[in-house]
């Protein structure tokens, strides 16, 4: 007979937690029978304790079993995933899932919303009109097998005990343990019946892993996690300093997206997104299929439009115009050297683009346009920043947000590469 109190003595002490204890605790928290208080003194052994990568794994397998798991085994095409820790102006999913699909694959993104600085995949698709996240299993496999392609919110018989843990992890100070960060992820992913999995792991002053060294150590605990379950799982470490593209905000992001399927937009967002093309299209078996030949033939942008109108948006449709915009121009002449990844997210939050509790309201045409990036010689006066939003008495704090994000210099900058390290499962 297990009890919590057990189990959290356990890990408080710097023991190793059984399986049976795992798939207990684990079990039992979410039907209700181990209260909010006892799970949360065994999230904060777990973050102060950690966990090993047996016990990581195991622990997701039990927050997997804790609801449903999408039955894929239907779709005739080899499905793969790709998922990312968040970011800035980080509009990939967008792109790659439609190309990924034209390239043969089947891709179930199943995503989220987003809170706080970090924009959310299914927010940002609303603000094209008529789209819809919500959708049935039935509808999930159906389009998987006409269009390929599919991004819409998580069915709520997933990963339910990972619902209850994360909302848990929120209010505990506990979210920052990386086994339960890797074990939330992966819980959903799995969950999901994917045959493969890409993570895109960020790094910088806009990720939630601020340093290499935490972030490399989240992507082995993914990679590991998915390898154990039967996964094919790679992870790339990229960097998120600065925000990614120029665009970041919902519809401001949707209309850069558009631009790169189209076969231009900014070379950071279309190096990332044939990177992980590639990483994906490899684990698929589809690894003679060259993405920049299908982003470049207008293929990709067929699969969009494809995707969209299933999902009953309109491709064609005009994406929300912010009523206001107002322009930060560049102080001096010289170099941008810096633009803060973090700041710029905290500017389009405030100015609407994102939300402080998750039953918040987004504003679709709000956010920030990078119009100069780091590497870029810019005059005095010359605009750096657009600022999008339909409510003007929010550019004040956006303005506050923004102060010592950029900086200009009279030397070059010495240029960072985008992708910084590459994560697979140990032979």
């Amino acid at each position: 007979m297990h009890s919590a109190v057990d189990v959290i003595r356990v890990k408080r002490d710097g023991g190793r937690l059984s399986d049976e204890q795992i798939d207990w605790v684990v079990d039992a928290y979410t039907r209700g029978q181990v209260a909010d208080e006892q799970m949360a003194s065994l999230a904060m052994a777990i973050l102060l304790r950690g966990m090993t990568s047996e016990e990581t794994a195991r622990w997701t397998a039990a927050m997997v079993a804790s609801g449903e798991v999408l039955a894929l085994d239907s779709v005739r095409k080899p499905t793969v995933d790709k998922h990312s820790t968040g970011g800035v102006g980080d509009k990939i999913t967008l792109p790659l899932t439609p190309l990924v699909a034209a390239c043969g694959a089947a891709v179930p993104q199943l995503s989220g919303r987003g809170l706080g600085h970090t924009g959310g995949t299914l927010d940002k698709l609303e603000s094209i009109p008529g789209w819809r996240a919500q959708l049935s299993d039935e509808e999930i496999r159906a389009q998987l097998d006409e269009v390929g392609a599919v991004v819409c919110a998580a069915t709520e018989g997933l990963a339910p005990a990972d619902r209850k843990l994360y909302a848990l992890r929120d209010v505990t100070g506990t979210v920052e343990s990386i086994p339960l960060i890797a074990s939330s992820i992966m819980s959903k992913k799995i969950a999901e019946g994917v045959q493969s999995l890409v993570l895109d792991v960020k790094c910088g002053s806009g990720a939630f892993m601020k340093d290499l060294d935490r972030a490399r150590e989240l992507a082995t605990a993914l990679v590991d996690i998915g390898t154990a379950s039967g996964l094919r799982t790679s992870a790339l470490i990229t960097d998120m300093s600065v925000p990614l593209g120029r665009a970041v905000g919902n519809a401001l992001e949707v209309a850069e997206a558009v631009d790169v399927l189209r076969g231009g937009g900014p070379p950071d967002v279309v190096e990332l997104t044939l990177a992980l093309a590639r990483e994906m299209l490899d684990h698929a078996g589809l690894s003679d299929v060259d993405p920049a030949e299908v982003l470049a033939d207008g293929r990709a942008y067929d699969s969009w439009r494809r995707m969209i109108k299933a999902q009953g948006g309109d491709p064609e449709a005009e994406l929300p115009r912010a009523r206001h915009i107002d322009v930060v121009t560049a102080p001096e002449d010289g170099v941008l050297t810096e633009l803060d990844a973090f700041a710029v997210g905290i500017a389009a939050w405030r100015l609407g683009a994102g939300r402080a509790r998750k039953e918040d309201d987004v504003e679709h045409a709000a956010g920030v346009l990078c119009l100069a990036k780091p590497g870029d010689r810019v005059t005095a006066g010359q605009p750096l920043l657009e600022l999008h939003t339909d409510r003007p008495e929010t550019v004040p704090g956006a303005g506050e947000a923004l102060q010592g994000a950029y900086e200009i210099s009279g030397a070059d900058r010495r240029s960072t590469p985008l992708i910084l390290d590459r994560v697979a499962a140990s032979s």
